[in-house]
């Protein structure tokens, strides 16, 4: 494993050859005992040139295949470089100025970014969470006080969602955030999310929204009533959440400026995993990443 880097230049020199790219990822993904992607069960022989064949399928392979990285022409340096400078921006960064900063067209960054919004979502940060959770939801989309007349819609304020998109955060105070963007509110649609994601029994802080009414059949429901001004009741509050969401709404306005919904859940994402990791080093941050990169996200299925 590499050492501390705190700067883009300690990066660079971390990793100076392509090889020292391949080397660090193979020990990341496999430590020593390299698995075959086709077969897991199979015998691996180690050839030439970085590759592996797999005994039972008789298929070659290397490292980057099946992970975000297969078939890519982008040298991994150019890639770790993306991935140090997209997960140290705290409100992230627009594919126009990652392609000047990496030297690609931004159409490679764009792609390149949502390969790594990928690998973003991962499992450490999705374990059912416990003790207190805070809940609470947003919505992604312009207000219509911001809009000119002429483009406003009426009836969308409030929790309607003819122009915004709704957002449920859970955070486990002292642990982890899970945000998933949903199709609305009400009870029938976040309740069965929130039971998915969060232990029974467990005591969560809510306020007054009547989708939350019942919570207390399986959770310890503890509220506040924010329409009469109470932000905090005792030890219930969801001041925890709230600061994501100011976190998450700063990224995508001053950065991202707009994002589509079939893109949300990975910009939500995005956000997640700088917020679930915002204690760590620069360079555990990084790896943490690098973990998480198995899997492939083709331009296809991205655009589809």
């Amino acid at each position: 494993m590499i050492g501390e880097f705190k700067s883009i230049l300690d990066l660079v020199k971390a990793f100076p050859t392509e090889q020292d790219c391949i080397e660090h990822l193979e020990k990341l993904r496999w430590n020593g005992n390299v698995v075959s992607p086709f077969d897991e069960t199979s015998k691996v022989y180690k050839c030439s040139g970085n590759r592996y064949k797999c005994k039972n399928t008789g298929k070659y392979f290397n490292v980057k295949v099946g992970t975000i990285f297969e078939d890519t022409k982008i040298p991994l340096i150019k890639w770790f470089m993306a991935l140090y400078i997209f997960s140290s921006h705290k409100k992230g960064i627009s594919s126009h100025q990652l392609a000047k900063d990496i030297d690609v067209t931004q159409k490679t960054a764009w792609f390149l970014l949502h390969r790594l919004r990928y690998a973003f979502d991962h499992p450490a940060f999705k374990q059912a969470l416990e003790n207190t959770v805070e809940i609470d939801e947003t919505y992604i989309g312009g207000e219509e006080k911001n809009k000119h007349e002429s483009k406003k819609t009426q009836g969308t304020q409030g929790r309607s969602v003819k122009t915004k998109k709704p957002v449920l955060g859970m955070r486990q105070r002292g642990g982890v955030l899970i945000a998933k963007v949903v199709s609305d509110t009400k009870q029938a649609t976040i309740e069965p999310v929130i039971e998915a994601s969060i232990k029974c029994n467990t005591t969560v802080m809510t306020d007054e929204w009547q989708a939350y009414n019942r919570l207390n059949q399986k959770f310890n429901h503890e509220r506040v009533n924010h329409g009469a001004k109470q932000f905090v009741n005792g030890m219930a509050h969801t001041n925890g959440v709230e600061n994501f969401w100011s976190h998450l709404k700063r990224g995508i306005d001053g950065i991202y400026h707009w994002v589509s919904v079939g893109h949300l859940q990975s910009y939500v994402d995005e956000f997640s995993y700088r917020f679930n990791t915002r204690n760590y080093t620069t360079s555990q941050r990084f790896n943490v990443a690098l973990e998480n990169m198995t899997g492939r996200l083709t331009y296809k299925e991205l655009t589809a």
